[in-house]
């Protein structure tokens, strides 16, 4: 009998995912929670990009009315469009018009879940004792309600800064004087006239939630059968697992359900493959640099390929540049381009002298906890914010990726590697 006691005392998990960079963090949450016991039970659609059947967990999987092909498109697209030059309005028209259509994909995964008839009486019959859900889509949270489960949030961030509205009664306070919203690119320390663009921006958030989340609220209430709001959604978290650090993150209120967990990806560094082992150690007394723009992005326009290579040869370090596309032509030797890394695993390797990336905040964590410097690229969302808060902390450098040079390059990744801070 006491040998049985560990599983007697473990939970049923519910979770409903988000897919892409997000299921990352929270697939390694649920090897930790399998390994101490709990039963962990995913609902995914049958298309995804990231989210595969695990030893970790029971996967139930229900259909959606799109192909792997189009998911794969629209991506790609999406990763394209970022790239493309044009004046500012034309940017964020062409992001605006691509964001609308990868959340229609999003949105038609929510409703076909909400509809699968037979995969909800599994879920009402299985009695789960709580739902881990990412809250960046409402699906999770919307399904929690409806099984009347308390939900526990994993989570970046909710657009609009909703999690500290929605939480608790009293609701958390965000002052505009001292704590950035989101896309704002401010530190912590504001001059007047960045207060005021920081309240104007936090002012447009209400508007942009609602415009974003209009279908996602319809949804609800045609599901729920009542008039449902997403501020009331959201506040129903018992719990909420935020991807933070006061370490990288600004000082600002929090609440007692607010739990900080920053970090969490950076796992114990796992012995290397004999092949990049050979890379590493063949790289002498230079070391190397690990260079990856996130799992969305592995390839880009041929001539800002090239811009990087030039660059990436005017260091003695190897490169290992996480890189599907088109091998650039001034390829130096010194680089070595892999369709995948063990990002983790290298970034905790003494060797190791350098990060370039994007900015993503799985990424940045990995290099704070293994003390590298980086090299910052960011493309869209909260990198750029994330990108301030690294420079902010003098653990690495910031460049446009759309306007950088190749000297612009050399001299900020020189820079990192050679200035001790």
């Amino acid at each position: 009998l006491l040998s049985l006691l560990a599983v007697a005392a473990g939970g049923k998990l519910l979770v409903v995912p988000v897919d892409g960079s997000h299921w990352l963090s929270m697939r390694e949450v649920l090897g930790s929670l399998r390994n101490r016991g709990h039963e962990v039970v995913v609902v995914a659609p049958e298309v995804s990009l990231y989210i595969k059947p695990s030893k970790d967990f029971v996967m139930k999987m229900y259909p959606v009315p799109f192909t792997q092909e189009e998911m794969d498109e629209d991506f790609q697209g999406f990763t394209k469009d970022l790239f493309e030059g044009g004046s500012f309005l034309t940017r964020v028209l062409r992001l605006y018009r691509r964001s609308k259509k990868t959340s229609a994909l999003f949105l038609a995964s929510c409703t076909h879940l909400l509809h699968n008839k037979e995969l909800l009486k599994y879920l009402e019959d299985s009695k789960f004792d709580a739902i881990l859900t990412d809250p960046i889509l409402p699906c999770g949270q919307i399904l929690a309600e409806h099984l009347e489960l308390p939900s526990v949030y994993f989570l970046q961030q909710i657009p609009c800064a909703l999690e500290y509205e929605a939480t608790q009664a009293a609701q958390c306070p965000s002052p505009a004087s001292y704590v950035p919203r989101t896309f704002s690119s401010a530190s912590d320390h504001m001059a007047f006239p960045e207060r005021v663009k920081n309240l104007l921006i936090g002012l447009s958030e209400h508007l942009l939630c609602y415009l974003f989340y209009t279908e996602y609220r319809a949804l609800a209430s045609e599901f729920l059968q009542r008039d449902v709001t997403m501020l009331e959604l959201f506040s129903k978290a018992s719990v909420m697992l935020m991807r933070y650090d006061f370490v990288f993150e600004y000082p600002r209120p929090v609440m007692p359900n607010m739990v900080y967990v920053g970090g969490i990806n950076c796992v114990q560094r796992k012995p290397l493959s004999e092949e990049f082992e050979a890379m590493v150690n063949a790289s002498g007394e230079h070391g190397i640099v690990v260079f990856s723009l996130g799992s969305m992005v592995s390839e880009i326009p041929m001539k800002k390929a090239m811009e990087i290579a030039e660059a990436l040869g005017t260091v003695p370090q190897t490169v290992l540049w996480r890189y599907t596309g088109q091998v650039p032509p001034n390829l130096p030797k010194n680089v070595k381009l892999v369709k995948w890394l063990p990002q983790n695993d290298l970034l905790a390797h003494p060797k190791t002298r350098a990060f370039i990336t994007h900015g993503g905040s799985h990424g940045v964590y990995e290099g704070i906890c293994n003390a590298v410097p980086m090299v910052l690229m960011p493309l869209f969302g909260d990198q750029m914010d994330n990108a301030k808060r690294v420079e902010s902390r003098g653990a690495g450098l910031t460049l446009n990726i759309l306007e950088m040079t190749s000297q612009d390059i050399s001299t900020a990744l020189k820079a990192v590697i050679n200035d001790k801070k």
